[in-house]
């Protein structure tokens, strides 16, 4: 009992035992990071491949890697894991095609507005309420969206289809906390989760590309992609559809909806970050003024609240 208590002092001592929560939040900050950068890898996969072709090429290979996954998986696992793979495909999908008719940078922003879209959604349907700080924290988050917004030009066809995506995302968002509440007893297992997303996804393009006649025909034109756009696809596939969905549904099991709807926020930053970087689009005062903004909002955002409650 004496060597174990040492040990545990010792972990203490040296700062290898955190709150599960700070854990949660920083696997977020990590999916949010991993997201900003698949911006510009769909937007240069979008020039050779529509957006169901994306989806399906990047879902397949999630499938095959979590396959072994589905072995003694459990019926409540494929049940949650099965209605938030819908929720993440129709979200995904509009996302994409919008993608393909704006920026990537005003993409990343429109879907950043699930700040504001997953607190007006859980009071709406969920009844709870939260404290000042959380809906001071969702307004500067939204205006420093809409500062990296302003230089951009009118709003288009794209820029609609981004956020009918984000409203489903935000569904997605609540479902992930609402399966962590239900499931609090006997949590489900994350990667068993991200195995059955993937495996929807994929079904789901599958059908929607039969659906159109043009079946899978299309993988004939993979020839034609260059190493640069090979290596986009295995990013997505693996990085951002493996290890991110996986991320993701972990962390949300410790982070509340809102608050990991405010540290999304940051994707827009991430993504104006990668898309200067690998892309060449820039932004200007207004933008770096947003991204500050945005960066204040998730700190607001961590801080106690006496009003934030559940129905």
């Amino acid at each position: 009992m004496l060597r174990v208590a040492l040990r545990a002092n010792a972990r203490r001592s040296f700062g290898f035992l955190m709150p599960s929560k700070r854990l949660g939040l920083w696997a977020l900050l990590v999916v949010t990071m991993v997201w900003g950068t698949t911006f510009p890898a769909m937007k240069l996969l979008s020039a050779q491949l529509d957006a169901l072709q994306i989806i399906w090429l990047r879902f397949a290979i999630a499938s095959l890697v979590l396959a072994p996954l589905w072995r003694g998986m459990h019926r409540p696992e494929r049940a949650w894991g099965g209605l938030l793979g819908v929720l993440l495909f129709i979200a995904f999908w509009l996302q994409i095609e919008g993608l393909a008719r704006t920026s990537s940078n005003r993409n990343a922003f429109v879907t950043g507005l699930n700040v504001l879209v997953v607190p007006l959604l859980a009071m709406l349907v969920l009844r709870r309420r939260y404290g000042w700080h959380l809906w001071a924290a969702c307004a500067m988050a939204c205006a420093g969206m809409a500062l990296m917004f302003r230089a951009d030009g009118p709003w288009n066809f794209g820029d609609t289809l981004t956020l009918v995506s984000t409203l489903f995302y935000a569904l997605y968002i609540l479902a992930l906390e609402e399966c962590a509440r239900r499931t609090a007893a006997q949590p489900l297992r994350a990667t068993r989760l991200a195995a059955v997303q993937a495996g929807v996804m994929c079904a789901a393009a599958t059908a929607l590309l039969l659906a159109r006649g043009s079946g899978l025909g299309w993988l004939a034109s993979l020839e034609r992609l260059d190493a640069e756009h090979w290596c986009a696809l295995l990013y997505l596939g693996l990085v951002a559809s493996v290890v991110v969905v996986i991320l993701q549904a972990w962390g949300q099991q410790r982070v509340d909806a809102v608050r990991s709807a405010i540290v999304y926020g940051l994707e827009p930053v991430f993504a104006a970050l990668a898309a200067w970087v690998l892309l060449g689009e820039r932004l200007g005062w207004s933008g770096s003024a947003g991204a500050a903004l945005i960066v204040g909002a998730l700190v607001l955002s961590q801080l106690p609240s006496r009003a934030s409650r559940h129905p």
